[in-house]
């Protein structure tokens, strides 16, 4: 799992010179990085050139439609379908590539899905557990300008101790504000939160 920040780009962005909390930095780097992508629920950049094979069970027979978990969509390979658990997939043709309509789908880019369907209207995805394989690529070449912003705070956050409410240095006492302005936000500062929430995936 690829980190969505370098501890040189960090750096940089803190004008901090020598070696001497690298290690400590690489290390809330990584955490971070896995941090935000739990938050948000994508991975950003794990699945941009390196395909992702999600399963799907589908529970109800009049399913038409199955919501991907990496956005933004970037392209999908390959989508199966099987009848039940003893049987082989059968690779679908996307849209209108099969006169005999047999098997199709089309991507839907705008909710990051992929539609079951045909020439003469709607088809349902087969019932079953694992009932439909789709293998795509998802996410962002680098990091978004705006996340890279907040993942670099939330470094500061953690290598300054700033989720301290409490902290002495140089003999003097220095009050931090951990509470939150935004309800239901008890995780992050508010500022950071901000910029997390436009990335996150509702489910």
């Amino acid at each position: 799992m690829a980190n969505l920040v370098t501890l040189q780009q960090y750096k940089d962005f803190a004008g901090l010179q020598g070696v001497q909390n690298d290690a400590r930095i690489n290390v809330i780097i990584a955490s971070v990085s896995q941090l935000v992508k739990s938050y948000c629920g994508i991975s950003f950049v794990d699945n941009y050139s390196s395909a992702k094979t999600e399963y799907f069970d589908i529970l109800d027979s009049h399913t038409d439609r199955v919501m991907l978990d990496e956005s933004p969509l970037v392209a999908v390979t390959s989508v199966q379908e099987r009848t039940d658990q003893a049987s082989s997939y059968v690779t679908l043709i996307t849209e209108n590539s099969d006169s005999s309509g047999k098997y199709e789908y089309i991507v839907d880019t705008v909710s990051d899905s992929v539609v079951r369907t045909q020439s003469t209207g709607t088809k349902y995805f087969p019932k079953g557990r694992k009932a439909v394989k789709v293998v795509y690529t998802a996410g962002y070449s680098s990091t978004p300008a705006d996340l890279q912003l907040a993942l670099f705070d939330l470094i500061k956050y953690y290598l300054k101790d700033e989720r301290k409410e409490r902290m002495q240095i140089a003999g003097a006492m220095v009050e931090n504000q951990v509470s939150s302005s935004i309800v239901g936000n008890t995780g992050f500062p508010d500022h950071i939160k901000r910029i997390l929430d436009m990335y996150k995936i509702l489910k």
